[in-house]
């Protein structure tokens, strides 16, 4: 049923740390009918992208806040239902002045009186004054802001700020960190002019000289966001600006190296031909390789809690569950995303399959919630389906390791026949790599990692897992 009074439509708290979201897309305009659940907006956050519901069936009546603007939790976006807010009225015209007053004053010229002069209009209140700038809204700041100052050296204080109250939004200080304020240049003292020579006597005396011309102002040099002959340039999204200040952040803080290790996938792939039939029958999920290698990691990382683990200041975080975190793409790879399955360790091999099914689409679908993307101990990223057959990942903060796998390729491999001979064979052979953080993980226990996990690989019977 269609709402009589007005709804607010607010933004929503997408997380504890959240305290902002930036408006991505309005899915309905001032005037468009809605249902209740039926997606009003997009937003966008350092966490997550997701779509926001209407609360309400009924009309559209109010926009508030405007694609790309960035605004607090709890802040109104739109209204639903209720009467459309009524156009401003004009402001008067001044009246002219009054007969009466006009006649004295032509009355008082005449007889050579000064006309009577209108009282002086009292001075306005001087403003109450304002309060300093570390009282002024700024001295709060989101956790995302007070990180993003702290890791360039900026005092938020010192930044504009947009939000309620001059508050400084993550928006502000990344404008601030684009585009600082230049120090003007010293300007050169101003050089005594020569005293003019005295005229000789009985001589007219000059005219002044004209004033010196200025000097034309230098040209401005092209600016960074300036686009060149046969460039474009695009706004980067909310997403985009996390991605970025994510995996930087990553690199300066943890110590990245990469370890790889060749697994023979022959039993994966055999049993991977026989249930897929079944699986995909009776519950309409694909067994993935991914799938496999997942549940393989999550058994061997029950023997290496430090490549589970973390470094939180001096102290090593080690746990007795696993979320497993998977890297998603989105909007043709202009975008990423890592949601996690939480007690990873607790899901079967079906299990597994249909976690990452369930993820990978409601990623896409931007379904997720805060909580899928937080907490993760552990990732896996998945580049192979491209065909690629190595690389070096980043790891996903503040993590100790990221699993990467490749591309399955057919190769040339050695094995031994029933007599023990080396013979040459042709066998599915995928590129695993793990990189880690060295501050925690040796390369040494790196190596016996991705060995036991090949050994799992390699030797999986139709019982396990």
């Amino acid at each position: 049923m269609a709402s009589t009074t007005a709804v607010d439509v607010v933004m929503p708290q997408m997380g504890v740390s959240v305290s902002e979201g930036t408006i991505t897309k309005w899915a309905k305009n001032v005037g468009d009918t809605i249902e209740a659940d039926e997606t009003l907006l997009e937003i966008s956050t350092d966490k997550v992208d997701t779509e926001v519901p209407a609360p309400a069936s009924g009309v559209v009546t109010e926009i508030l806040v405007q694609e790309g603007e960035t605004v607090e939790v709890g802040t109104v976006l739109a209204r639903i239902g209720g009467e459309a807010p009524a156009a401003a009225p004009a402001p008067a015209a001044p009246e002219p002045a009054t007969q009466p007053a006009a006649e004295e004053a032509a009355a008082a010229a005449t007889e050579g009186q000064s006309a009577p002069q209108p009282e002086p209009t009292p001075a306005p209140a001087a403003p109450a004054p304002q309060p300093a700038a570390a009282d002024n809204g700024k001295a709060f700041v989101s956790p995302v802001v007070a990180r993003i100052a702290a890791e360039h050296g900026i005092d938020p204080s010192q930044v504009p700020g947009t939000g309620t109250g001059g508050r400084v939004t993550k928006k502000d200080i990344q404008s601030f960190i684009e585009s600082p304020p230049q120090a003007p240049a010293p300007e050169a003292a101003p050089q005594p002019e020569p005293a003019p020579a005295p005229a000789p006597a009985g001589a007219p005396a000059a005219a002044p000289a004209p004033p010196a011309a200025k000097p034309a102002a230098a040209p401005v040099p092209a600016t960074v966001g300036t686009a060149q002959a046969g460039e474009s340039l695009e706004p980067m999204s909310a997403m985009r600006r996390g991605i970025a200040e994510h995996m930087r952040r990553s690199l300066d803080t943890s110590a990245h190296v990469t370890s790889a290790i060749e697994v023979d996938m022959t039993r994966v792939v055999q049993i991977r031909e026989k249930l897929k039939k079944e699986y995909q029958a009776a519950y309409g999920v694909n067994p993935t390789y991914l799938a496999f290698i997942a549940r393989a990691a999550v058994e061997t990382l029950r023997d290496y809690p430090w490549v589970n683990g973390e470094l939180r200041g001096d102290q090593i975080v080690t746990r007795n569950y696993v979320n497993l975190g998977f890297a998603v793409e989105l909007a043709d790879g202009k975008g990423l995303i890592v949601p996690n399955l939480k007690n990873a360790e607790t899901l079967n091999l079906l299990g597994m399959a249909k976690g990452i099914a369930e993820l990978a689409r409601r990623a896409r679908d931007k379904q997720l919630t805060p909580d899928d993307v937080a907490g993760g101990s552990f990732t896996i990223t998945n580049p192979g389906g491209y065909g690629t057959f190595h690389g070096t990942p980043v790891i996903s903060q503040p993590q100790a390791g990221i699993l990467g796998t490749y591309a399955l390729v057919k190769r040339p491999w050695v094995v031994q026949d029933a007599l023990g001979n080396d013979v040459l064979a042709i066998r599915p052979i995928m590129n695993i790599t793990l990189t880690y953080d060295h501050r925690l993980v040796d390369g040494a226990l790196a190596g016996r990692f991705l060995h036991d996990l090949r050994e799992k690989l390699q030797s999986w019977g139709e019982d396990q897992y």
